[in-house]
């Protein structure tokens, strides 16, 4: 006796770079942090990660993009920082659309699996 089962297509989305994998979920949640923030240090406390790891993220981030997508603010009366650039707050919206396309097409194409 065939049981109606429901399948779902899952996906997960990085874009990769000549040297590799360059942003995937984890470093678009960096940069959100880092936005909302206006700090690695804090950004790195909110998600359990060594400051050590998120600096090194962000060089690298900013190494392998076309232009930089954070940028340091040099300490002051309130201490440095740092904020997203314009090609950080792109590089945000752009992950999020292509995942929704490709999570979209995933959905429609889950509609009628069985097997």
């Amino acid at each position: 006796m065939p049981r109606d089962k429901k399948y779902t297509v899952e996906v997960r989305l990085w874009i990769q770079e000549s040297e590799g994998p360059f942003l995937g979920i984890g470093k678009i949640w960096l940069l959100e942090n880092i936005k909302r923030t206006g700090s690695i240090t804090n950004a790195a406390k909110e998600m359990k990660m060594a400051y050590r790891q998120a600096w090194q993220l962000v060089e690298e981030m900013n190494q392998r993009a076309e232009s930089p997508l954070v940028e340091k603010l040099l300490g002051g009366k309130g201490g440095g920082g740092a904020k997203l650039t314009p090609a950080g707050e792109r590089a945000v919206e752009v992950f999020y659309e292509v995942e929704k396309k490709i999570k979209d097409f995933a959905l429609k194409e889950t509609q009628n699996l069985k097997f």
